[in-house]
């Protein structure tokens, strides 16, 4: 990839605009100062939002304080696209995405949370008590990521803040809500994982037949239901 006009690019190292990393010579990554907020997300989603429509972008790929843009090809010189970038970032409205309202029924503990018990004690918390705390949060889809329709949320309870198994799983059930450190997510298809399981929702959050093929989208707002408790 060339350098050419690189050094002039401006010096951004504010937590208010984002820093701009060259991936090979087709693709660009936006990347804010942590910690990751829900402001700054939508800031990402509404950027993401202009971006998918400019004529050398092919996708968009938001994720947690960045956004990754892919080009449809090659060029020598990415500069006026992140002068571009930098323009538009002044101007986007931070509410301009607007996000669903989605409930998720979840059957707590027994086989389908096996955490439960262990995030309980973890956080000093009765199993009633993480199982009300969870349910009565209000959550934001950061960004889908890790595989297809898998969504990091946003909005859990600091309380029930509890960190992942050193010692992952090798398979978790689809629908399986978990939390990996001060986030919550569901497991949208089998697969390893590392997260504290304290439930499973029947609700099927990937299908490649479906367009889209996720449930949960950026910046929709999740609710979880008690379905039912098992013992």
């Amino acid at each position: 990839m060339s350098n050419q006009g690189h050094a002039a690019l401006p010096d951004i190292t504010t937590m208010s605009q984002p820093q701009i990393h060259f991936l090979g010579d087709s693709a660009l990554l936006c990347t804010l100062a942590p910690p990751a907020t829900l402001k700054q997300q939508q800031r990402i989603w509404g950027l993401a939002d202009q971006a998918v429509s400019w004529p050398e972008v092919a996708e968009v790929v938001p994720g947690m304080n960045n956004l990754t843009l892919i080009l449809k090809r090659a060029v020598t010189d990415l500069d006026p696209l992140a002068r571009r970038i930098l323009a538009l970032w002044k101007d986007i409205d931070a509410n301009s995405v607007a996000g669903r309202d989605i409930d998720i029924p979840v059957v707590y503990g027994g086989n389908d949370g096996p955490d439960l018990e262990a995030i309980a004690r973890h956080t000093g918390l009765s199993t009633k008590e993480v199982i009300e705390r969870h349910s009565s949060a209000d959550y934001v889809v950061y960004f889908i990521g890790f595989m297809p329709g898998f969504a990091y949320m946003g909005g859990l309870d600091p309380a029930l803040a509890t960190p992942r198994h050193t010692q992952p799983r090798l398979s978790i059930a689809a629908g399986s809500v978990g939390i990996g450190g001060e986030q919550t997510g569901i497991y949208p298809m089998t697969s390893p994982g590392g997260w504290q399981l304290l439930g499973r929702t029947a609700l099927s959050l990937f299908d490649p037949a479906q367009e889209p093929p996720t449930l949960l989208r950026p910046g929709d707002r999740v609710r979880f239901t008690v379905e039912r408790i098992a013992k």
